[in-house]
């Protein structure tokens, strides 16, 4: 290693220290806590109410819950256009300022959903204008998570980026604890006609007092010196940036990403989304149960997905992430058996179990596609391999689930198709090159060489 790229990695942990890491921490996961928080607040409202309160009457309770799942899904089609955008602007003008904005964007749509007439009192224009919020709420979070791990991963020593950038994931398990715990508490003391009529509006208004918090704790933050640094190389050199750039170079990195990504975006929310529908419609399980199990199997998932960070600096991305894909494959095939018992620690173990696995996979992503891309290019690079995938993948996960239910009355077919998606993420693990340690300093190295190949310069 030359004396030069030695003197610049030393700078890079002397900046790391400085910048104080934790409080960066605590900036990108207040707001991604908020951001998920609405966000799956939507998707537990789905199956609960928006079903019901938002469509005609079809007759059978599971066409209204998927016709509410179509709604759901268009916050997916939305988040790729908010990555893409966000990262574009967010790669030339700054992570913090495009986290500020996104968040102000989810809040203000959120709180406007529990502001909306029913269809009994408006019609069409209920569905109409909930897609309409739906998007706005979608195109705001797609802007999030990459601008809430790199803010982390920039800051972070490469021998613990994998822990310190798993930190912003923890934050999503949070937000679900809190959008369930509250949907938990207004279910049990309200009856069911009081829910329905008004209580759920409550859990989308308080998101306004949420909002405030988040704000106010990200204006606490900067930018990481490595990011000023190569915005400053630029302006100066007229590089490139933004998606083109992306795809021109790194195309394998984009493409990589969406693999990853697949199997563990469909295995979260057939875990959390359509494991309501399930417990719901076929074991005929109470609201108020199902939302205590999942307050308590959100809770174990925020305490695994650090910890599996941290296996990921100490064993490498790659076998981590490959037994999640593995063992997310088996999920369905005795999960839904364990759920057919009604008993509440059995449903208890196999929604844990789920998320366990989903963490496998799940924790290391920052770090694993931080590590793919350039600074100047990296937003943009991340955001797209992250959220494209969810318009085929979270965003059809309930909807493919819940009609294969219908249409065939068993758990099976959804099992094969959760097994299915894994061996996708599988192939895409074995094609990855291993990172773990590498140098951000080094991948802009390599960049500016001119080579896509990551570890010339970096950790073989």
């Amino acid at each position: 290693m030359s004396t030069e790229n030695s003197a610049a990695r030393r700078a890079e942990e002397t900046d790391i220290k400085a910048s104080g890491l934790r409080k960066v921490v605590t900036a990108s996961m207040a707001g991604t806590v908020v951001e998920w928080y609405e966000f799956f607040l939507y998707a537990s409202a789905a199956t609960l109410v928006f079903g019901k309160m938002f469509f005609p009457n079809s007759g059978t309770e599971l066409d209204g819950i998927i016709a509410a799942f179509v709604t759901y899904a268009v916050g997916f089609v939305a988040r790729p256009i908010g990555g893409i955008v966000f990262g574009h602007f967010g790669d030339k003008f700054g992570r913090k300022q495009l986290l500020q904005l996104s968040i102000i964007l989810v809040g203000v749509s959120t709180f406007l959903m529990g502001c909306l007439p029913t269809f009994g009192e408006i019609g069409y224009w209920a569905p109409a204008l909930l897609v309409f919020l739906r998007f706005v709420q979608g195109f705001a979070v797609g802007g999030e998570w990459g601008g809430a791990v790199l803010l982390v991963a920039e800051h972070s020593p490469s021998a613990s980026r994998g822990f310190w950038s798993s930190w912003p994931q923890a934050a999503v398990p949070v937000g679900n604890l809190l959008a369930t715990g509250v949907l938990f508490t207004l279910s049990a003391v309200l009856s069911s006609a009081d829910f329905l009529g008004w209580g759920w509006r409550v859990a989308f208004w308080l998101s306004a007092v949420i909002v405030v918090v988040g704000y106010y704790i990200r204006t606490k933050v900067s930018d990481a010196p490595i990011f000023l640094e190569a915005r400053q190389e630029v302006a100066v050199e007229k590089k490139g940036y933004g998606v083109a750039e992306v795809f021109r170079r790194y195309p394998r990195g984009v493409f990589t990403a969406m693999g990853l990504r697949f199997a563990e975006n469909i295995l979260y929310y057939l875990v959390v989304t359509f494991s309501i529908t399930y417990l719901k419609v076929v074991v005929q399980t109470d609201t108020s149960r199902i939302l205590l199990l999942l307050l308590v199997a959100h809770f174990v998932h925020f305490c695994a997905v650090p910890l599996v960070g941290k296996l990921s600096d100490a064993f490498g991305r790659r076998p981590v992430y490959l037994a999640g894909a593995i063992l997310g494959g088996t999920w369905g095939f005795f999960a839904f058996p364990m759920m057919d018992t009604a008993n509440d620690l059995i449903i208890l173990a196999a929604i844990t179990i789920g998320l366990l696995f989903h963490a496998l996979m799940y924790a290391g992503q920052p770090a694993i596609m931080a590590e793919m891309f350039p600074t100047r290019m990296r937003y943009s690079g991340v955001s797209l391999g992250y959220q494209v995938t969810s318009i085929v993948a979270g965003s059809l996960a309930p909807i493919i689930a819940t009609s294969l239910l219908n249409a065939f009355g068993s758990s099976t077919p959804v099992a094969l198709y959760l097994m299915g998606a894994c061996m996708v993420t599988a192939v895409a693990v074995l094609l990855l090159k291993e990172t773990r340690g590498i140098s951000l300093l080094d991948v802009d190295a390599a960049d500016a060489r001119g080579t896509a190949d990551l570890l010339a310069a970096g950790r073989k």
